[in-house]
């Protein structure tokens, strides 16, 4: 089984993720779209992936941790971390990626800034779930810039207390390919 990659983030207005290790905003919403969308496998002998840095695993309510019914995988440069029981740490990119099996559906990004950054340069990205916030918060972290590899997709629209927000997809654009004509001229 070859399991799709994909981003999974919400920005606000400016493309900001996260303030002093925290998400800037609560929506119910959206932590209801991340769930269904990480969760939710194709084949019930196979289990999602998401992948995170240290701070983003700290971020999580530890009532929360770990992400039930996925693969949890920590980034840290710190040998000596321990996370939950049943949750891998990973001292690189490349390593938590060779955390994929065959047991794998697909793999979830989830943060933050710098591990989004290393997945854009290290790995290939199939798609990008973006939820976007339609208000500017005071973030500290932000969502590096998407490629120009990707079309943009509405999902669906949502709103929690006077904030809305849409859900997007980025798919990967496909190349034409241009056949050169063989006939001799």
């Amino acid at each position: 089984m070859n399991p799709k990659i994909y981003l999974i983030v919400a920005t606000d207005a400016r493309g900001g993720i996260g303030s002093s290790g925290k998400l800037p905003w609560n929506l119910p919403g959206d932590m209801s779209f991340f769930q269904k969308t990480t969760i939710k496998s194709s084949n019930v002998q196979f289990r999602n992936m998401v992948v995170m840095g240290r701070k983003t695993w700290e971020s999580i309510p530890e009532k929360h941790r770990p992400l039930q019914g996925r693969k949890n995988v920590v980034i840290t440069k710190n040998k000596s971390y321990k996370a939950a029981e049943g949750v891998i740490v990973a001292h690189s990119f490349e390593a938590a990626m060779n955390q994929i099996d065959e047991r794998v559906a697909d793999v979830f990004i989830i943060g933050g800034a710098s591990i989004y950054e290393l997945a854009f340069k290290k790995s290939r990205i199939d798609g990008i779930y973006l939820t976007k916030v339609k208000k500017e918060f005071k973030c500290d972290r932000f969502f590096p810039k998407i490629p120009r590899a990707f079309q943009v997709e509405r999902l669906d629209l949502g709103s929690d207390g006077g904030v809305d927000y849409e859900f997007l997809f980025y798919k990967k654009k496909h190349r034409k390919v241009v056949k050169k004509s063989t006939k001799k001229r």
